[in-house]
């Protein structure tokens, strides 16, 4: 098993990785004497392919796109262009854009099996409209050039970053805190088996490493106290489940405290959100996996191709912001304010690679909000590629 080397080696990530190096040589060393695993929690076996696809397929909507309208706006599709959904999910973008324009292209990248198996079944419904990609956002340079797509060649890319509504609702996956499963959290353990997990991160890591993360990934003011009560629990056994840990969290906290805090709709919350999101973040890399994908979109579009990217947290959207402005996050701390100066993709005025299509962020109306509640936290971002 291997943690990302990448988030040691990243400079943007800095501020957690200092906590992170020093537990590296005792999550080394543990993994020689044990592994704990969410596959050896009780009932946590491998969900079946035919299981993930029949609940995929149920009458509830595996995803409701978010800010479709605005999506399809900025994105300006025209007839025959080539279209890039990343990540397709549960493909309500991608059909949406099949629906809404004639004898378009779309490229359907996804690191989830599950999700690609979906965006198989489509491109059986739409033949040669569709082109499933297996990969992570890291990956999508090879894969289209693979398929002999030549960087500059795509006009038009949605970038979904974040978790899939699919994923959420398969306890099984082990990403939710209302249902019970495995503390699994990867979006492609069946691609990477070594990969570790959640589970092994809370049982392995030390109490500074794990205050480091909640920290960074949740931005969880009490970060100390969540990870001093996960090192005290994991004493007695090791922490295998999504409840087991959402109940450690509690514990942590007075009673009256637990749903004391709020979404963005006034709704209580779990007061183990943040660390959930944390753990998911690092688990699968998601703000490295963010910044290559938004590499990756610079070379893939034309000059004239536009992007959408849709962000659910402020890390994820601070990076992107920064991105589309022209600084340079490969010597950036994006955990800290924004210095002055201009980055090598800068110049007065903006970025020498985008053009922004809409100069303030754009977030969800009132009424798709309370259609979609799980998009409260959502914004999108539009540009021009110059």
């Amino acid at each position: 098993m291997i943690f990302h080397v990448s988030l040691r080696s990243n400079p943007m990530l800095r501020k957690a990785n200092l906590a992170l190096c020093r537990a590296w040589r005792s999550w080394k060393l543990s993994l020689h004497s044990s592994t704990v695993s969410a596959s050896s929690g009780p009932g946590s076996g491998p969900l079946d392919r035919s299981e993930e696809l029949s609940f995929a397929s149920t009458d509830k909507p595996p995803h409701t796109p978010v800010m479709l309208k605005e999506v399809l706006h900025y994105l300006d599709i025209q007839q025959g262009q080539v279209v890039l959904d990343m990540t397709f999910g549960g493909g309500g973008h991608t059909k949406a854009i099949l629906s809404a324009v004639p004898e378009v292209t779309v490229l359907a990248l996804d690191r989830d099996p599950t999700a690609i198996s979906l965006a198989e079944q489509l491109a059986k419904e739409h033949s040669g409209r569709v082109k499933p990609l297996l990969g992570r956002f890291s990956e999508l340079e090879a894969l289209l050039s693979n398929m002999n797509i030549k960087p500059g060649s795509v006009d038009a890319v949605l970038l979904d970053a974040g978790c899939s509504s699919m994923q959420m609702d398969q306890g099984e996956r082990g990403f939710s805190i209302s249902k019970d499963g495995p503390l699994d959290m990867r979006m492609d353990g069946e691609r990477y088996p070594d990969m570790p997990c959640a589970a092994d991160v809370v049982n392995t890591l030390d109490q500074q490493a794990l205050a480091s993360i909640l920290t960074a990934y949740g931005e969880e003011r009490h970060a100390r106290k969540i990870a001093s009560a996960i090192v005290e629990a994991r004493r007695v056994d090791p922490i295998t489940r999504t409840q087991q840990l959402a109940g450690v969290v509690a514990g942590a906290f007075p009673a009256a405290v637990v749903y004391a805090r709020k979404d963005r709709l006034h709704r209580p919350a779990h007061v183990a959100t943040k660390t959930f999101q944390a753990l998911r973040i690092f688990v699968n890399d998601e703000l490295n996996e963010l910044h290559a994908g938004l590499r990756a979109t610079r070379a893939a579009l034309r000059p004239g191709g536009r992007l959408c990217v849709i962000t659910f947290h402020s890390l994820e959207d601070r990076l992107v912001k920064r991105f589309l402005q022209g600084d340079d996050l490969s010597n950036v701390d994006h955990f800290s304010p924004r210095k002055q100066g201009f980055g090598k993709d800068k110049k007065e005025g903006g970025s020498v690679y985008w053009l922004p299509l809409r100069r303030k962020v754009i977030t969800p109306e009132k009424d798709d909000v309370k259609e979609n509640p799980r998009g409260r936290s959502a914004k999108l971002r539009a540009a021009l590629r110059r």
